[in-house]
């Protein structure tokens, strides 16, 4: 019996972690959890799901550690079937123009939410196209890729050059589907960054739109998108490849969990 195989970047908390269960737990695959840092939750997982779990630490601003990691999970089962590629980074919040920014702190960013995605297709792309059931690219991306959000210009702009890569990649490589997802505003740590440390570069309305979504119980659970990713890395139809879907439109009902 064939078992398809998945890497999830940014994979120990939030959207990454709830993906890592359904994957589990839901769809019986193996899963091959990339990020920077461990957690409780990755640790428990790792110990119920031995056999199917890799958890292998992993800078994805590192060109090496990214690309040998990914080496790793060929090397181990032999194939890679899909790549979500989660991992992001919301910080610098600060305006275009704040001088008190280091440009290092952009390039930091951008590293993350964008170079990473070239580093992750160049080493998965060989394997994605010997997939037996086709391979798949789930980009997690966000509404910040069409908006303006003041103090979220790294941001901003990373999501948006993440849409215009997996646009890019369906066309180059038309035998994977490649699917931009948004999850909406999660109840993650990014959004505790946000809370905490974004009234200095938002605008006082912005950032107060975020601290009372908080307080009235209206972030989106991890567990919402967490399982419409986790089914298109497995089924991702080809009429979506290339676009910019959100969790919960009616195109993707069927991924959500009853």
């Amino acid at each position: 019996m064939y078992i398809r195989t998945v890497v999830v970047t940014g994979a120990t908390k939030g959207i990454g972690l709830a993906t890592i269960r359904f994957l589990l737990e839901e769809y019986k695959v193996r899963v091959a959890a990339l990020s920077r840092s461990r957690t409780p939750e990755i640790d428990e997982l790792e110990k119920k799901h031995e056999d199917s779990l890799l958890v292998a630490k992993c800078d994805v601003a590192d060109e090496q550690s990214l690309a040998a990691a990914i080496a790793s999970v060929i090397d181990k089962w032999g194939t890679i079937d899909a790549l979500v590629l989660n991992a992001g980074a919301i910080e610098p919040i600060a305006r275009i123009t704040d001088t008190n920014v280091p440009l290092a702190a952009w390039r930091s960013a951008l590293d993350v939410n964008v170079l990473s995605l070239v580093v992750a297709l160049r080493a998965a792309v060989p394997a994605l196209k010997n997939s037996v059931g086709g391979g798949r690219v789930i980009f997690v991306s966000s509404g910040a890729a069409t908006k303006g959000t003041p103090g979220w210009g790294a941001y901003n702009a990373g999501k948006a050059a993440m849409n215009s890569i997996c646009r890019t990649f369906a066309e180059e490589e038309p035998s994977i589907v490649s699917v931009a997802l948004r999850p909406g505003v999660v109840d993650t740590d990014m959004q505790r960054v946000i809370r905490e440390t974004g009234a200095v570069g938002m605008t006082e309305k912005g950032h107060q739109q975020f601290v009372q979504q908080h307080a009235e119980g209206k972030l989106v659970k991890p567990e919402q998108p967490g399982h419409v990713i986790a089914g298109l890395a497995l089924s991702a139809p080809k009429e979506l490849s290339g676009q910019f879907v959100s969790w919960d439109a009616d195109d993707l009902k069927a991924f959500r969990e009853e």
